[in-house]
């Protein structure tokens, strides 16, 4: 492969230089280089006159043009420069960009992306949303980061180098020596931190299944080989440490990417979902095994990606005797068993094999609800309150912790239908479903609300009844507690004024609403889930409320926002949701893009105006961006929220 650049502005091809990819340890570490060339050469020639610094013989790993142009201001140079191999060149081997047009090239490549993107935006309207969503894409595309970490090299250190210290084989990731990555991933954030992310990467592959369904189907099927997942069936949660417990939504995205990229008659990838269900029958298994400590179908799954929203750092092991019953973790759990079910019964269409897993999903779906709800009495949910909430065991005492925050909002999400005629379709899978129902009366008490509505007769299968959902509704689009002009906040914004306290060990622990960056330490204080708004909980909310109102239909109204007086449809408030969200990057005219406030180059200045920036999380009272300013990934679900917005309008 070679690279010929342009002449510069006198006609003369600039001088190649040449060195390599080697860190300058003399500079660094005070040490000596194993390479005379090291990668800071080419600055060092440049700024410093150093000509010794590149390699004379024109070799090396980096190479780079040296242009003397002097730019006028406000002016503009262009330079072309075009890679070939061999076979491309034949006789006229210095100057391969002669006969080149290289702005025909250029300008075919423009119009082809246009006419791809004018495809798949169709469902996005108007001009400026679209902009929006296809700098969502490219921030998509452009995430994609080979990457190569083999654990057990890492573990034994750098050949001919002075070896690692001992910890390292008893420190982070150690129990991954199986792991091997050398692969192209999608990264939460190539700019920030070049690493993958199990459950950001779920998310990303929502909006990506539209643009590249087989590379959405490829990265969800690779975390799952025999070379990335543990031996136990545990997914890497990321590189800090591949043994945290990410909230498992694998199986979501996986059921979301087959039903987006289905064909134009409707045929699904099924291989693919074979496939990937195997693997997350074993991943499922070992959730089960590991967060289940007591076997009462309450889960403890650390943080689950919820970081700073507690009393406490829950990635860290409690004090001796004490247990932490999380509201979030049950409801992932019962979220796990709903997708997994409707990936058995889908595949049990064609495979009536799949129907007596698809019966144990049932059951275990039902069992969790049901401890969820009346364990030791009311189970996670306060009836006072009306919401669900953490509980802290310790020793004999169960203590609620009251702090409304996603962890109550969660179990929302825990809802899926299932269609009459499928299960009839399905004998074996009804025979069981009626048995268990008619047989395990307690049990069957925590779906009573399975009714048969609509054309398609459904049965939903759902966490909170339908009392319970409009209560924990009401919290949610309060203005004064969740609701934020651009969102869901992930608490309560009473907390600000109101916050939660409590001693524990003889120590005092407060939690309070805070809109932007984290005040806390818990976590390392990197980020903070005490207030903002994030796209991936929203998202999964906002489908939540559209599954319910699949199932109760029109009849079923809740006043958005509350207080207001103003009933609406459950679909209805899902698309004024989605248009909250979406809201935060879009242009306001003056006041610029909420993500944006503060910064009045995003809203006047024609160089930054139409650039839209993907935050990895928003102020949850100004909807500023903060966190990762290119956090492309999950927060390209607005996409889908856009399109949401579009069938609204």
């Amino acid at each position: 492969m070679h690279c010929f650049v342009a002449p510069d502005a006198t006609g003369e091809h600039p001088p190649l230089m040449f060195t390599e990819n080697e860190t300058n340890h003399s500079v660094v570490f005070g040490t000596k280089n194993e390479h005379a060339f090291v990668k800071d050469a080419f600055h060092r020639f440049v700024v410093d006159d150093e000509i010794e610094a590149v390699q004379p013989g024109q070799t090396g790993t980096k190479a780079a043009a040296h242009y003397h142009d002097v730019i006028p201001a406000g002016e503009s140079v262009v330079y072309h420069a075009r890679f070939c191999s061999d076979a491309d060149l034949g006789d006229n081997a210095r100057e391969p960009l002669g006969g080149v047009d290289a702005d025909a090239i250029f300008n075919t490549r423009i119009e082809e992306a246009d006419d791809f993107y004018a495809s798949v935006l169709k469902p996005v309207s108007g001009q400026p949303n679209k902009a929006i969503a296809r700098q969502a894409y490219a921030g998509l595309l452009w995430t994609k980061q080979f990457y190569f970490y083999s654990v057990k090299d890492w573990l034994r250190g750098d050949p001919n180098r002075p070896a690692p210290a001992p910890q390292r084989l008893h420190g982070r990731n150690a129990e991954w020596a199986h792991l091997y990555n050398r692969d192209v991933i999608s990264m939460p954030d190539k700019w920030e931190y070049p690493w993958y992310a199990a459950w950001d990467l779920a998310f990303h592959m929502i909006p990506f299944a539209k643009i590249d369904a087989h590379f959405a189907k490829e990265q969800l099927l690779l975390l799952l080989r025999e070379w990335y997942m543990h031996p136990s069936g545990q997914i890497p949660a990321y590189e800090f440490s591949f043994s945290d417990a990410n909230p498992p939504v694998h199986a979501w995205a996986a059921l979301r990417v087959y039903e987006i990229s289905r064909d134009v008659d409707g045929k699904g990838d099924r291989e693919f979902l074979a496939k990937i269900f195997h693997k997350l029958l074993i991943n499922f298994t070992w959730w089960i095994n590991r967060k289940d400590s007591d076997g009462n179908h309450i889960f403890s799954g650390g943080f689950l990606g919820l970081d700073n929203i507690g009393v406490f750092d829950r990635s860290v092991q409690l004090p001796p005797g004490e247990r932490l019953d999380q509201a979030d973790a049950t409801a992932w759990m019962a979220f796990y068993c709903t997708t997994m079910l409707s990936i058995a019964l889908e595949l049990a269409r064609e495979d009536p094999s799949y129907e007596d897993v698809a019966s144990k999903f049932f059951e275990h779906f039902v069992t969790i609800a049901d401890a969820m709800n009346t364990l030791g009495g009311n189970g996670l949910w306060d009836e006072s309150d009306g919401f669900f909430y953490d509980h802290l065991h310790s020793g004999d005492h169960c203590i609620p912790l009251k702090i409304r925050s996603m962890v109550g909002l969660l179990p929302i999400a825990a809802v899926g239908l299932m269609d009459s005629e499928l299960i009839d379709q399905l004998p074996g899978f009804k025979k069981r479903m009626l048995w268990f129902l008619n047989n395990r009366k307690k049990l069957a008490s925590q779906i009573t609300y399975m009714e048969k509505r609509g054309a398609i007769p459904q049965l939903m299968l759902a966490i909170p009844s339908k009392n319970r959902l409009k209560r924990i509704l009401n919290y949610m689009l309060d203005e004064s507690e969740f609701l934020s002009d651009h969102g869901v906040r992930s608490m309560s914004r009473v907390l600000k004024q109101h916050p939660f306290k409590i001693n524990l060990n003889n120590k005092d622990h407060a939690v309070a609403y805070v809109s932007g960056e984290s005040d806390s330490g818990l976590f390392g204080g990197n980020s903070n889930w005490r207030g903002p708004v994030w796209f991936p909980v929203n998202y999964l909310l906002i489908e939540a409320l559209e599954t319910y109102h699949q199932f109760y239909g029109d009849t079923f109204t809740v006043e958005y926002p509350t207080g207001s007086g103003n009933e609406l449809t459950l679909d209805d408030i899902a698309k004024k949701l989605a248009g909250r969200i979406a809201s935060l990057l879009q242009h306001g005219g003056e006041s610029g893009r909420p993500a944006n406030v503060g910064d009045p180059r995003f809203a006047n200045d024609p160089n930054y105006r139409d650039l839209v920036l993907f935050y990895e999380y928003f102020d949850g009272d100004t909807g500023r961006g903060l966190g990762a300013s290119h956090q492309t990934g999950w927060t390209a679900l607005v996409v889908n929220c856009l399109e949401r917005v579009s069938t609204a309008e």
